[in-house]
C-alpha cells in the first residue's frame, strides 16, 4: 500500500488564531528560539499498491476541491509519503 501526504496551509495574508496562541505559549514553556508558528492541516491518502503519476493527479485535484478551502487556504505539499 502506499501513502500520498497533502499538507494545506492558511493563506500567509489572513490571521491564523491557532497558530497566533501558539506562538504565545511557546516562550512561555521555553522555546524562545521560534519567532512565529502557522498551523495548517495534513492528510494522508492511501491507495492500493504503489503511488503512481495518476494518483498524485488524483490527490491533487482532491487537495484542490475538497481538503482544502481555496478562498482561505493553499495547498503547499502533495507527495508520496517517506515510509
Amino acid at each position: 500500500m502506499g501513502r500520498i501526504v497533502v499538507e494545506v496551509m492558511p493563506k500567509p495574508e489572513l490571521l491564523d488564531p491557532q497558530g497566533k496562541a501558539v506562538a504565545g505559549a511557546l516562550p512561555r514553556l521555553g522555546f524562545t528560539q521560534f519567532t512565529s508558528v502557522r498551523q495548517g492541516k495534513r492528510f494522508e491518502l492511501t491507495v492500493d499498491g504503489p503511488v503512481d503519476a495518476d494518483h498524485l493527479a488524483a490527490a491533487r485535484e482532491a487537495a484542490g476541491t475538497l481538503l482544502s478551502n481555496p478562498i482561505i487556504e493553499d495547498v503547499v505539499l502533495v507527495a508520496e509519503a517517506d515510509e
